[in-house]
């Protein structure tokens, strides 16, 4: 069942709702969904009332099937376009999938000017999204300050991400190609290395599958340590999140850096937090780190792009979909054969130690100068963390 959905991701826009709805209920039927199957039938009955499209695509997007939902709201919208939560659930939809351009096609639709909240923050939210950094300034700067409490948090993200938008463009074309750029754009870190692995066959930059190694980690140490001059941060201690990969490269991050290490503290000022991959830490921990302590950077060496963290780290050295780390178990090709290799079970301090002894390879020459160009944006306010890939997209591996 898994598989017929995933197919439909690339072509169900264009699918009577009917059609939809006749197999999504019978998805929701199998999975024990019932606002799924409930919604379905619904809009088998009536598949052109507003309120039936609504329905339908809200259960779709609470059970992570944008692309199901898409059909039934267009006609939702062209049934009733001046139903506004029709639009909003449309564009949350097209978000969803990173189509950006799309949705605001759809928000310009509305007829008449939109309302600030959430159609303006949409408006601007999207437009940046998609590429287009001054039209976005000037959405920002119409937009009035949100009356509902609510939405502040949403200003306060739209804002950071057009200023650090603009803050990037002075150190590289923000086209669709520039991921350093883009990424700092949207997340407020600073990327250190750019995979060249299909970087001009739909990766540009990210990693699919990454087979980590005990170089890579010198060498992410070694952009964080070149980002931290550049951005003129001097922390005064290492505290590694408490999972065992993070505390072996907070023990090298901390030898390499001649800094002691103490235990995690949120609200510790002027610390380098060290994560090797923020989703191997709890959730609650996470949350926690996105208030920011002044001075205090969060380094992440292997940050997830498909499955964001909830809380943005200041370095990242990599993106990737899926990563095995050294020290974990790996598997390997010898002879044709597929071999698995235990985990690597010695003490931290051991494998910290190897990995301090390493030269590292090779920095990306651009790192420092970007970083120096961005530093009056970087490391400021909350880690408020981005869903989406921006303007520079990268393959999805299923």
């Amino acid at each position: 069942m898994g598989s017929a959905v995933n197919s439909l991701r690339g072509g169900s826009d264009d699918l009577r709702p009917a059609d939809v709805g006749r197999f999504v209920g019978a998805v929701g039927r199998a999975a024990n969904l019932p606002d799924l199957s409930t919604t379905a039938d619904a809009l088998l009955e009536r598949p052109d009332a507003p309120q039936a499209c609504y329905d339908f695509g809200h259960a779709c997007l609470e059970a992570g099937l944008p692309h199901l939902a898409i059909p039934a709201l267009r006609t939702g919208r062209d049934s009733a376009p001046e139903a506004a939560p029709i639009l909003w659930e449309l564009t949350s939809a097209l978000e969803d999938l990173e189509r950006h351009e799309d949705a605001v096609r759809a928000l310009r639709t509305w007829d008449g000017p939109l309302p600030d909240w959430p159609g303006g923050y949409l408006l601007a939210y999207n437009t940046l999204c998609s590429g287009d950094i001054d039209t976005a300034r000037g959405l920002l700067d119409d937009l009035l300050t949100p009356e509902d409490e609510s939405w502040d948090l949403a200003h306060h993200r739209i804002t950071l991400m057009v200023e650090r938008a603009e803050a990037a463009r002075g150190a590289g074309p923000m086209d669709h190609r520039d991921l350093r750029g883009w990424h700092f754009a949207l997340t407020g870190a600073v990327l250190g290395q750019i995979s060249p692995y299909g970087f001009d066959e739909g990766m540009t930059g990210r990693f699919a599958y990454l087979g980590d190694g005990y170089q890579s980690c010198r060498t992410g140490i070694a952009d964080l340590a070149a980002a931290l001059a550049a951005g003129g941060r001097t922390p005064d201690a290492v505290m590694p999140l408490p999972d065992r990969s993070s505390r072996v490269l907070g023990l090298a991050t901390a030898r390499l850096l001649d800094l002691p290490v103490v235990p995690i503290d949120p609200e510790r000022s002027d610390a380098l937090v060290v994560a090797y991959d923020l989703n191997d830490s709890d959730a609650d921990l996470r949350r926690s780190l996105v208030p920011r302590s002044p001075g205090q950077v969060l380094f992440e060496h292997a940050s997830c792009w498909t499955e964001p963290p909830g809380v943005a780290a200041d370095v990242v050295s990599v993106l990737h979909q899926s990563v095995n780390s050294p020290w974990g178990e790996n598997l390997r090709v010898v002879d044709g054969d597929v071999v698995r290799d235990p985990a690597d079970e010695r003490p931290e301090e051991e494998i910290a130690e190897e990995i301090t002894a390493l030269e590292p390879e090779e920095s990306d020459p651009g790192l420092a100068p970007f970083t120096e160009a961005v530093a009056q944006r970087w490391a400021d306010g909350p880690r408020l963390p981005s869903m989406t890939s921006g303007p520079v997209r990268s393959s999805r591996f299923v």
